[in-house]
């Protein structure tokens, strides 16, 4: 008995915690008694594993700073706002992300477009992806401090490691001068590497006016919207819908 002490003690030590709490789960219902050594050996390295994959998960799902969460299982389809439930199936099997393809979730306020895009950053951390959710205004408010202290670069740096890019609510604010150079900068760093998901409640052709400055918005757009996979949302706001229950 002192030496499995010992032994959970290296364990602990090393961080072993998902072989840890199995060999301590052995130890306290005699498990181990159950098996042979070669079952009892791949059980601890399995519990291990599956300990440390949910860890990457969790830590993935932090730093993404997703406002609330989402799961594609629980999105609705039976309303009617154009929600295409194969092409939704499709995109949650993340291959526009593997292929740094670019995505695009528009339609009025209240159909869905933000809580799809956080579903979809969800299972791209469950597929060990490193993903980055941000307000498009807020985030650009960070960028215009961060250049500000001097730090423009490191952030812009944090942002292009990420494989999913979500800008949520593009468009809500016009971009000034500062937003236009911030917004060049992270299409230019992904471009043909990492994906971009934004969602927009102004239709895509209309972004050039958002984006504002002619040349930028030609460069920005031209990099992203030719190929682009989309979905287009139409309807009532969901929230109304509910409120009215």
């Amino acid at each position: 008995m002192e030496m499995n002490q010992e032994t959970l003690e290296k364990m602990r030590q090393m961080r072993l915690l998902g072989m840890y709490n199995a060999f301590k789960t052995s130890m306290d219902s005699f498990k181990a008694e159950t098996m042979t050594t070669d079952q009892f050996v791949s059980w601890l390295v399995s519990n291990e594993w599956d300990d440390r994959c949910n860890r990457m998960i969790e830590r993935l799902i932090k730093q993404a700073s997703f406002r609330y969460k989402a799961s594609l299982e629980e999105v609705d389809y039976s309303l009617d706002r154009g929600l295409d439930r194969n092409q939704l199936q499709r995109l949650a099997e993340l291959s526009f992300v593997k292929e740094a393809k670019d995505l695009f979730v528009t339609g009025s306020a209240g159909t869905g477009k933000s809580y799809i895009a956080t579903a979809l950053g969800y299972r791209a951390c469950q597929k060990g992806l490193k993903v980055l959710y941000a307000n498009t205004a807020r985030l650009m408010g960070q960028l215009k401090v961060a250049k500000a202290k001097g730090t423009i670069l490191q952030e812009l740096k944090k942002i292009e490691r990420t494989d999913l890019l979500i800008l949520d609510d593009f468009g809500i604010q016009p971009f000034d001068a500062g937003g236009r150079s911030n917004l060049m900068d992270i299409i230019e760093d992904r471009h043909g590497k990492s994906s971009t998901l934004i969602t927009s409640q102004v239709p895509v052709k209309g972004w050039y006016d958002i984006i504002g400055e002619r040349t930028i918005a030609d460069a920005v757009l031209d990099r992203i919207v030719h190929q682009a996979v989309r979905v287009e949302l139409h309807g009532d706001s969901l929230r109304k819908m509910q409120s009215k229950k």
